[in-house]
C-alpha cells in the first residue's frame, strides 16, 4: 500500500502539470490493468494489477477524471469479480464487459451513449493493435496499454499524448 501511494503522488505530479487532460480515461482489462487473460482463470484466483496501475487509478480519480472499462472478455463474471476484488471496480462510471468478434467500436459507441462523452475527449489504453488502429480511427487518443505500467513511462508516455492531445 505504502508503494502504491507514492507512485500516485508522483502521478498527481505529473497530471499537475498538464492543463489538457482527457474527460474520460478508458481500460482495456486483461494485459493492460492486469497482467493475465481472466478468462483463462478460475473466478475463486485472487488477481493482481500491473504493480504500479493502483496508485495511478487512484491519482486519476483524484483529479476528477472519469474511467471506463471496455474489454472483450468472453467471461464478464470473472472480470466483474476480479475489479470486486480489487477494490477498484467503484472507480470506474461505466463498464462496457462483453465478448465481441469484431474490435471495440460497439464498446466505444456505447460509452458514448452512456457518458456523452465525445470520442476526441477519451483517452483509452489497450494492448491489441487491431483494438487501437480501429478506435483511433473514431477520433479517441490511444496508448498502447503496456506502457503505462509505471510512473516513468505513465510519464513518457501517458503525458507526452495527454500534452499534444487537445481534449474538448
Amino acid at each position: 500500500m505504502e508503494g502504491d501511494e507514492k507512485v500516485k503522488e508522483e502521478a498527481l505530479q505529473i497530471i499537475a502539470l498538464h492543463r489538457d487532460l482527457p474527460r474520460l480515461i478508458v481500460f482495456d482489462l486483461d494485459y493492460t490493468l492486469w497482467p493475465f487473460n481472466c478468462h483463462c482463470c478460475n473466478e475463486d484466483k485472487m488477481p493482481s494489477l500491473f504493480p504500479q496501475a493502483t496508485g495511478i487509478l487512484y491519482a486519476l480519480k483524484d483529479k476528477g477524471i472519469d474511467m471506463v472499462i471496455a474489454s472483450r472478455s468472453p467471461t464478464p463474471e470473472i472480470a466483474t469479480t476480479f475489479l470486486d476484488r480489487l477494490g477498484i471496480r467503484s472507480m470506474f462510471v461505466a463498464e462496457e464487459i462483453f465478448f465481441s468478434r469484431t474490435h471495440k467500436t460497439e464498446h466505444f459507441q456505447r460509452i458514448h451513449r452512456r457518458t456523452g462523452t465525445r470520442f476526441d475527449s477519451m483517452l483509452f489504453f489497450d494492448d491489441e493493435d487491431s483494438n487501437i488502429e480501429v478506435v483511433s480511427k473514431m477520433g479517441v487518443t490511444i496508448i498502447f496499454g503496456t506502457q503505462w505500467g509505471n510512473p516513468s513511462s505513465f510519464e513518457a508516455g501517458t503525458l507526452r499524448l495527454l500534452s499534444e492531445a487537445k481534449f474538448i
